[in-house]
């Protein structure tokens, strides 16, 4: 239960900073001193970041000019003209550059290049690629000591800018191999020590994401798709041929801006990133952040290439190769010269893009971070505004309250959270005043002035505030205490809770469920107090209680409970489980604190014990509040006889076995654990074994089915009546039998001992022996053999220890005689209390045999007797009828009615007294009379009839029976109830 969760929210938080921090750049660089076309931008990058102006000379022309959607590319085919190319022998140009160097024969090969570049001015077919390529080979090396040639090569190169040529739909598949190899040979031509040609290759690079149709198409023959190229590219390598050869010109601005400028494209696909990343383009980029460059430039499109390479390829991968600490100097000159100069908004931009590499680095413990010294200068960036300290470090700096340095605080926030984690910057978090600086957000929130946050900005620095407060409370203790950080929290959550009127923006990550409610600052305060308090620092913990946190907690406890009950959201079941764990830290193993805790809190505590089951799957926090709940009873109640008393008088004990009751393996134990703790109270015994669950299911039989179900669980075998079969291990899992001999310590513990803890057996069998084996409700036979397993737990778990233990000594020596005799008899009397108990199981089921046997002929019996009494009753019937319909029948009943009559009488004569005669004069019944005679309604005969003249004596008429005689036959008696006619 004492998992943490206050440092989630920073790691959430980050990434979105991180996102933010780059894709909102909307600024572009002006007041350039290089003119040359925009800097066109890989298709995955916002064009409204990129530079307004590129690093060389060149023809102005706008990006409309530029790219051509589909609809006009398809109309400018239509109008193109085809043009019938000349056939040209290209294996006499080769032959002839090859030939020696004379004068007049350079005249002539330069002539024969100019006619090649105006024959193919449309464009290369793929056929002649392999052979152009070649020629630019042979143009290269004649370039070492003929000047004359740049031109026709630089021509060349720039044919291979235009869209390649094909015949046939397959030509694209068929070349593909000579095409990504003449590619390929482009990017070796870097080789040439000639600043024009090699940016001419790095513009015909650029061309492949800026494809032109040309003016004129040759006869026969379409352009390639426009993603042929680079198709071929990723398939050449030349992404990692350009980054090899930022070697060569590392010296030479402008012509490392146009290889940046190529790389810049090529890495917006992931296949050209993992090229890049093989020839180390992420430290090398870096190293050339802070290079000389009046544009700015340089650094804009190191860094986008190295976002790029974070997005496409592996972020751990990108961080190491920048971990060294010649490129986090360079990243820490770089952001250090745009935090001081910087004022445009394109620069701040850029500044933050910095901050979140930087980020990324301290994340990782192997990058020098603290050595280089970026870790102090990030705090102190973090802190200074907060806490007004001079430091040279940021001397003369002044944050606006503009966006991105809006941004720029949440990133620095950000970094303080990825540094706590970090054992080593510990001592610098406390050094540079950062507890102070975090503290300072809680407080409640005021209206933002004129020339301050808004409302809006100022929540959402709060919230992200307490939330990093969160990671680094722990680790500076002795900086909370001083800073009287419980009392700001404390009084930060009384704020929380009150009247005054405050409506939440709701805006952020953090702020997620606080709209127009404190919730969010509610929540991320108890989480502060839930990493400190976790740490159970008696003085931490003490300085909370002595300022009423109980109290104050339960009210808070009481307000959120009151509020689900409006609406149930994981906001509010999550602030509900840290107080609870809260409460569970403070009062444990304090029973002044369990006393204060004791009425107020057994009062709420029973509600949340009384959840519906159905919530526990709800998604929402229900299950893990109910798991804080039954913590929080184990520790602040338990005990307590106070909170214990009051806890059973609210019937506590019955809501635990209806838990109990659902059978869920993640609540069993910790239920049982409370329940054992529980029955320390005499009390508590006797609310267990009053306990009825479904079906009038008991206690006692509850617990043996969970014996049951464990069991089964863990594969211990039994026979199919529940009898053991094992008679040396009979409760041993099929894990344990699993096992080999591992000889160990004495203090280590051995699988034996270790599955005690491991399932709820143990649990099970404590509680049985508080309740008794005797006379326990409510068992069946099935029962009874179960429970004389447990009965036993305890001495086939010694069993087991011994078992194990003779197998070690085995492994490792041969024990003497004598205590090879004691082993053996040990291991006997272990199996005779198996055997024991597996005899008094099969008598168990035995005697249930034999009960219901005796049962079954009780049954038979019975039904025999209802047949026999239904066969009387037919008879009697049949008499009945006889005697109805047969007048000599119904005469001879007569006289052996008057016959048993008579021989029924006493032979005695009584003297002097009255003889009565038994007959009845007029008497048309066929059945023997008696003293009362039963009818079915008021007869006829009340009111007159047939009986009306007999002898019979009636009693007198009730006033009711009178009146009815006077009603004039007006309603019917059919109402009437039977009743019963006394005869005297």
């Amino acid at each position: 239960m004492a998992t943490a969760r206050g440092r989630a929210a920073a790691a959430g938080g980050r990434a979105a900073a991180a996102v933010a921090a780059r894709r909102r750049r909307a600024g572009t660089m002006s007041s350039l001193a290089v003119a040359e076309p925009p800097a066109s931008r890989a298709p995955s990058r916002s064009p409204a970041r990129s530079p307004a102006l590129s690093p060389a000379p060149g023809p102005f022309r706008c990006d409309g000019e530029r790219r051509r959607n589909a609809s006009d590319a398809g109309a400018d085919l239509g109008a193109i003209q085809d043009t019938q190319l000349r056939p040209v022998d290209l294996n006499h140009v080769i032959k002839l550059l090859e030939d020696s160097d004379s004068k007049d024969l350079e005249k002539e090969q330069l002539k024969t290049l100019k006619k090649v570049v105006k024959r193919f001015e449309n464009g290369l077919p793929l056929k002649d690629l392999a052979q152009i390529i070649e020629i630019l080979n042979l143009c290269a090396e004649k370039m070492n000591e003929q000047e004359a040639f740049t031109e026709p090569l630089c021509e060349l190169i720039k044919l291979c800018g235009l869209p390649f040529q094909k015949k046939k739909l397959s030509d694209e598949v068929n070349y593909s191999m000579a095409v990504s190899n003449s590619i390929a040979q482009l990017g070796y031509l870097m080789r040439v020590p000639s600043s024009q040609v090699r940016i001419q290759i790095c513009k015909c690079v650029v061309s492949f994401y800026n494809m032109e149709l040309p003016r004129k198409l040759l006869s026969g023959y379409q352009p390639t798709s426009a993603n042929y190229k680079i198709q071929m590219a990723e398939l050449g390598g030349l992404a990692e041929t350009l980054v090899l050869s930022l070697a060569l010109v590392e010296n030479q601005l402008t012509e490392k801006l146009w290889v940046l400028k190529a790389l810049q494209h090529l890495s917006s696909s992931g296949v050209n990133c993992r090229l890049m990343m093989k020839a180390q383009a992420a430290s090398r980029l870096c190293l050339y952040l802070n290079g000389v460059d009046p544009s700015g430039q340089l650094v804009f499109r190191s860094s986008e290439i190295l976002w790029n390479l974070l997005e496409n390829t592996s972020k751990e991968e990108v961080v190491n190769q920048l971990s060294s600490l010649e490129c986090v100097h360079a990243l820490k000159e770089v952001f250090v010269d745009l935090l001081m100069h910087g004022f445009r908004h394109y620069d701040r931009q850029l500044r933050n893009d910095l901050l979140v590499i930087a980020t990324l680095l301290a994340e990782n413990p192997a990058a020098p971070m603290i050595e280089s010294g970026f870790t102090k200068l990030l705090i102190v960036l973090a802190t200074f505004t907060e806490v007004k300290i001079p430091n040279p470090l940021v001397k003369g700096l002044k944050l606006t309250y503009s966006y991105e340095d809006f941004e720029l605080k949440k990133l620095l926030f950000n970094v303080i959270g990825v540094l706590s984690k970090d054992p080593c910057a510990v001592q610098l978090l406390s050094e540079n005043d950062v507890m102070p600086a975090l503290l300072y957000y809680v407080k409640p929130n005021q209206k933002p002035g004129f020339h301050d946050w808004s409302a809006a900005q100022y929540e959402e620095l709060q919230l992200h505030a307490i939330a990093i407060l969160a990671s680094v409370a722990p680790l500076l203790v002795d900086k909370y205490l001083s800073c009287q950080a419980n009392t700001l929290l404390l009084v930060f959550l009384e704020w929380c809770i009150g009247q005054d009127p405050f409506f939440g923006q709701g805006n952020s990550f953090h702020g997620t469920g606080g709209r127009g409610n404190k919730l969010a600052q509610m929540r991320y305060s108890v989480r502060v107090l839930r990493s400190v308090v976790s740490l159970y620092d008696d003085a931490v913990n003490l300085n909370l209680c002595d300022q009423g946190a109980i109290s104050q907690l339960l009210d808070i406890l009481k307000y959120a409970a009151n509020k689900s009950k409006e609406k149930e959201d994981a906001i509010l079941l999550e602030i509900q489980a840290d107080i609870l764990f809260l409460l569970s830290a403070l009062c444990e193993n304090d029973l002044h604190r369990k006393e204060l805790f004791s009425y107020e809190g057994v009062d709420i505590l029973i509600p949340f014990i009384q959840m519906d089951p159905k919530k526990l799957y709800s998604g929402l926090g229900h299950s893990c509040l109910l798991f804080s709940a039954l913590d929080c009873l184990w520790s602040c109640v338990i005990g307590c006889y106070i909170a214990e008393d009051y806890f059973l008088e609210k019937q506590g004990i019955f809501l635990l076995l209806d838990l109990l009751a659902l059978k869920q393996k993640n609540l069993c134990n910790i239920i049982l654990g409370v329940l054992v703790e529980f029955c320390d109270n005499p009390k508590t015994t006797s609310h267990i074994s009053t306990w009825r669950g479904e079906k009038d299911q008991t206690a006692a039989n509850l617990l043996i089915q969970l014996w049951r179900q464990e069991e089964l669980e863990l594969g211990v075998k039994h026979d199919r009546y529940g009898r053991i079969v094992d008679m040396k291990r009979p409760i041993a899992s099929s894990f344990q039998k699993q096992q080999e001999v591992i000889p160990m310590p004495a203090n280590c513990p051995s699988f034996a001992i270790m599955e005690i803890s491991e399932n709820i057996r143990a649990k099970l069998y404590s509680l049985l022996c508080k309740l008794g084996f005797e006379n326990l409700p409510g068992l069946s036979a099935k029962d009874f053999v179960t429970l004389a397993i447990i009965r036993r737990y305890i001495d086939f778990k010694v069993g087991e220890v011994w078992s194990e233990l003779c197998a070690e000594l085995k492994e490792e020596f041969r024990p003497v005689t004598s205590d090879e005799e004691a082993l053996k008899v040990i291991s006997e009397v272990s199996e005779d209390t198996g055997r024991m108990v597996a005899a008094l199981q099969t008598e168990v089921l035995e005697s249930q045999h034999h009960q219901e046997i005796q049962e079954e002929e009780k049954t038979y019996t019975k039904i025999q007797a209802i047949h026999k009494q239904r066969e009387m009753v037919n008879k009697s019937w049949e008499n009945f009828l006889t005697r109805t319909s047969n007048y000599e029948a119904l005469k001879k009943a007569k006289r052996l009615q008057e016959k048993s009559i008579e021989a029924s009488r006493s032979k005695l004569k009584t003297q002097n007294g009255a003889v009565h005669s038994t007959d009845i004069k007029g008497l048309g019944t066929t059945i023997g009379s008696g003293r009362l005679v039963t009818v079915e309604s008021i007869p006829p005969q009340l009111i007159g009839g047939p009986l009306a003249v007999t002898d019979l004596a009636l009693r007198k008429p009730s006033v009711c029976e009178a009146a009815l005689k006077k009603i004039k036959r007006v309603k019917t008696l059919d109402s009437v109830k039977k009743d019963s006619v006394p005869v005297e």
